[in-house]
């Protein structure tokens, strides 16, 4: 454990809401729910003002319409959320190298090997404000932020300070503040441990400690008895590791209706191995291994991988290696999910041995046309007279400008026409194949002040609570 409290947890508030909510000025200070639309979509998102309504992530989108049927459903637009979290990962890096991202919105910051000076609480509490304010200047967006000796208590204190707030835990302080909470705020608590725990009679972190490690052990195991008293205690040593390297880029999506049709299934293979290579590419990556992931009718899932001579980005070479794949799979019965990923990594790619393979056997022979790869049309993308419209996206019009899609039914898209900055806009609406209506890229959000105090944007939407608000410890 660390003498001062030189360890940062930072978690965005509801940001993918958060982002809509900036983005989208009629939807500031009300219910916004991100996530998938289906009948078996989950909530990824809900803004602070969904919440009392019960919904939550995870939860499954049907029960989010039924507590909360007034609020905006909206489909998630990841490119901007990468884009936002881009900025916000900047400033981490500003305070330090050792940034550990562990999602889009969440990291923690090894301020000490940042040659920041925080030897007290009172320093630890000025780099973690000031980082606040330089997050909500630079996106628009608030953060709560958490600040310890150690990463166990620094995501602690982070969800203390939620919504919008800042927590510094004083070393010294820890088991204490640790004692009355539920052992489930422990890492390594799962739904199993905490049952296997409440038999024992062990229901805080407190009780963990004073059961002993001896209990522990015999409960849990060596390992994990250990460890979770180790923590009960507040002891943890784990470093801030940064740019954990991945070790797999992979993508997959669940379908409204089983899939039974073979060659729907070998479409959607196809589709997704396009999308895995092409985040393969966006990390300068390549791999020799490719999976499939499938999951039936019936929740059971399964997986095949083929292994290649060396690392590819080819799509073409992904694809023929997933079709390969699921050719070996009886899909009969119904798929309600699939995947395709890439494993074993590298920062190199080489030739694609089989197609020379190939090449040498069929001598002068002209080369097999590859099969048609049928695309599932993105949200507004034109497949061949038929549009999507999602929820959410981003269009314009040839007449009225920016907008985003409110809605759409029975060969009709409502839009209302509004961007960052603006004041809340007008709604429209057209027929779907309307050829002044096209798909757009999302708007940056506008977060300086214009000069004309009229039109000043009111960019934060969940909180208007100072940024220098001090929530943590005296």
């Amino acid at each position: 454990m660390r003498g001062a409290p030189t360890i940062l947890h930072l978690d965005m508030d509801a940001f993918y809401a958060a982002v809509e909510q900036a983005a989208k000025p009629s939807l500031r200070g009300k219910p916004v729910i991100v996530g998938g639309l289906g009948p078996r979509g989950v909530v990824a998102t809900a803004s602070y003002e969904a919440r009392p309504f019960g919904v939550h992530s995870a939860m499954p989108m049907a029960q989010a319409r039924r507590l909360c049927p007034n609020a905006a459903y909206l489909t998630p637009r990841f490119g901007l959320y990468r884009q936002v979290s881009d900025v916000v990962m900047g400033l981490l890096r500003a305070l330090s190298p050792l940034v550990e991202p562990l999602s889009l919105d969440e990291a923690f910051v090894d301020l000490q090997a940042g040659g920041s000076r925080v030897a007290s609480a009172r320093e630890a509490r000025a780099v973690g404000e000031r980082l606040r304010r330089d997050i909500r200047a630079a996106t628009g967006l608030s953060g709560s932020v958490g600040l310890a000796g150690s990463k166990m208590l620094a995501k602690i204190a982070s969800e203390q300070a939620k919504p919008d707030g800042l927590v510094v835990i004083r070393p010294g302080t820890e088991r204490a503040l640790l004692a009355p909470m539920p052992v489930r705020t422990l890492p390594g608590v799962g739904p199993a441990t905490e049952q296997t725990l409440r038999r024992a009679g062990v229901a805080t972190v407190g009780e963990v400690v004073e059961a002993g490690e001896a209990e522990l052990v015999r409960l849990l195991g060596r390992a994990h008895g250990t460890a979770l008293h180790m923590m009960a205690q507040g002891i943890d040593e784990r470093p801030v590791v940064a740019d954990r390297d991945a070790k797999s880029v992979s993508v997959e999506d669940t379908f409204d209706t089983d899939l039974t049709d073979r060659a729907r299934i070998h479409a959607e293979i196809a589709r997704l191995a396009d999308r895995c290579v092409e985040r393969l590419r966006k990390a300068g990556r390549s791999g020799r291994t490719v999976v499939i992931k499938v999951r039936n009718y019936d929740f059971s899932t399964l997986t095949r991988s083929e292994t290649l001579r060396g690392p590819t980005d080819d799509p073409a070479v992904v694809r023929e290696a997933a079709a390969r794949l699921i050719e070996g799979v009886d899909t009969t019965a119904g798929v309600r999910l699939l995947g395709v990923g890439v494993s074993g990594l590298a920062d190199f790619t080489q030739e694609d041995l089989f197609a020379q393979a190939g090449d040498a056997l069929q001598g002068d022979r002209p080369p097999r046309p590859a099969p048609p790869v049928a695309v599932a049309p993105a949200a507004g993308e034109v497949s061949g007279a038929v549009r999507r419209w999602l929820p959410g996206l981003d269009v314009r019009h040839a007449r009225y400008g920016p907008g985003w899609v409110q809605g759409s039914g029975l060969g009709r898209v409502t839009v209302r026409f509004e961007e960052p900055g603006s004041p809340p806009g007008r709604v429209r609406t057209f027929a779907v194949d309307d050829p002044e209506l096209e798909p757009s890229d999302p708007l940056p959000l506008r977060v300086g002040q214009p000069s004309d105090p009229a039109i000043r944007p009111k960019v934060i939407s969940s909180s208007d609570r100072d940024a220098s608000t001090d929530t943590s410890s005296p």
